[in-house]
């Protein structure tokens, strides 16, 4: 038929057969289009339609039986109620196909979260599966996925920061929020937090990555020579001044200026920041002439800069000039989840193949570090020296030792009969203490706890059934 091929021709009887249909359409010379769909409708529009076109229909059926029976001197009661009966069913059951329709992938992909462990089920949190609302079911599935993929997505466009936790993923939208514009971008956060590699992050995602990123801490430069540092300066400008020299602003021209550490910079010089940033010109010392730069500013300071205006020490005219987007870093003990990968992170850069004790763990994870990652990088930097292969309480140095807060069952280390009690009773309920303390800071995911722990997944579930431990309870009690 118009040259199109037998679809039985290459079949043998009694086997399977599969037709290339777009090999029949190339064959028969026919428009690729009509193999694709001509009309993209919407489920919003589609089951609407469907089912409004069935009600249409069942009153126009209702309607003639109605007439004809009229018209025949019958009662059409009898007559109707059969047919409401039958479009009923009928619409019951294109109720029930478009549900395994759209809901029959949603189901399979729920399932499959579930099994990988993406996402948790109802079973493994002790919910009664007989009563489970499905809609809710799903919308937390969904909810948790969409918490990975984003994770993955940090993983992927940041690879140089560790945001496993939710403050941090938060820095991170609003990275690249920022990044693609010219904005000015005010960081503030703790000494330690890792304000300059935000920053970095922030130039390599922006037009301007392929031009200069300039760094110049202004707490690290003496007064005097700050502004010689920024803008440069002419030959003879004063007494050392043997040629002229280029600002950090022209050799950043087309790229971004970091300015870390802007709260420590002399009342004067803030002025001349605040002439650059609204004219986009520099004042070379000793200079006759102003110079044009194009760059972007950044800066970063731990310092609270609200108080210091009040106080009069940072001029308000330029807190509002730099203030355009604002970021916050959280304190690395605002996010301890976040702890276990740094660690992880510290030790792949140091070269070394080391894993961390479970209660060394529970130590790096408890502290308060005032320092935040800068000092957690130190620890572990001298604790990998020495460390083998595991990392012990004793590999850390010694101000974390009070960081140690297990909780001990009650009269193990007691006077009184307690003291006949032997050592390995006293270090099972000590280290069940600790995957107890660690389930409870993961809201019982143990996936979570076995990284705070430092150990394998596999290796806490054997603990875990070893203790008996209500893995479902301390999710509810989490969840409450």
């Amino acid at each position: 038929m118009g040259g199109l091929p037998d679809p039985s021709s290459g079949c043998q009887s009694g086997s399977g057969c599969i037709l290339n249909i777009p090999q029949i359409v190339k064959e028969a010379n026919l428009p690729e289009k009509m193999n694709k769909s001509i009309y993209h409708l919407k489920l919003y529009i589609l089951i609407p339609l469907i089912f409004s076109g069935i009600s249409l229909l069942a009153f126009i059926v209702a309607y003639r039986v109605a007439c004809d029976q009229l018209m025949g001197g019958l009662d059409p009661g009898l007559r109707s109620v059969a047919w409401g009966s039958l479009f009923g069913i009928g619409t019951f059951a294109c109720g029930l196909l478009l549900i395994r329709v759209i809901l029959g992938p949603v189901e399979k992909f729920v399932m499959e979260a579930e099994k990988l462990g993406v996402a948790r089920s109802e079973e493994s949190t002790g919910g009664e599966t007989g009563n489970r609302d499905e809609m809710a079911r799903y919308t937390k599935v969904f909810k948790q996925v969409s918490e990975v993929l984003n994770r993955v997505e940090a993983r992927k466009l940041f690879p140089k920061i560790v945001a496993q936790s939710q403050a941090m993923r938060l820095v991170l939208t609003q990275i690249k929020r920022v990044a693609p514009t010219d904005s000015t971008v005010f960081i503030t956060g703790e000494s330690g937090t890792g304000k300059e590699l935000i920053a970095d992050s922030i130039h390599s995602h922006s037009p301007r990555s392929g031009k200069r990123f300039v760094k110049i801490n202004c707490a690290a430069i003496p007064h005097g020579l700050l502004e010689s540092e920024l803008f440069g300066h002419e030959k003879g400008a004063f007494t050392d001044a043997v040629a002229r020299k280029l600002g950090k602003f022209e050799q950043a021209n087309g790229g971004t200026v970091f300015l870390d550490e802007i709260g420590d910079m002399p009342l004067e010089t803030q002025a001349k920041i605040l002439r650059v940033l609204e004219e986009k010109e520099v004042d070379r010392v000793g200079g006759t002439r102003p110079v044009t730069v194009n760059v972007r500013v950044i800066a970063a300071t731990n310092r609270n800069i609200q108080n210091m205006v009040r106080e009069g020490t940072f001029r308000e005219d330029l807190f509002f000039r730099l203030n355009v987007f604002p970021v916050q870093l959280p304190p690395l003990r605002e996010r301890p989840e976040d702890i276990p990968f740094l660690i992880e992170e510290f030790i792949t850069h140091a070269g070394r193949d080391a894993a961390v004790a479970p209660q060394a763990m529970h130590i790096l994870c408890a502290h308060d570090w005032p320092g935040n990652v800068r000092e957690l990088r130190n620890a572990i930097e001298s604790a990998l020296l020495y460390g083998q292969k595991t990392l012990e309480p004793e590999h850390l140095p010694p101000a974390l030792a009070g960081t140690l807060a297990i909780p001990t069952p009650a009269g193990v280390f007691m006077g009184g009969e307690e003291e006949s009690l032997d050592l390995d009773y006293r270090l099972q309920e000590l280290e069940k203490g600790i995957l107890l303390e660690a389930l409870k800071r993961s809201g019982g995911v143990q996936a979570q706890a076995a990284r705070l722990l430092g150990i394998k997944e596999r290796s806490l579930w054997h603990r875990v059934k070893k203790y008996g431990i209500d893995v479902s309870g301390i999710r509810q009690n989490q969840g409450h």
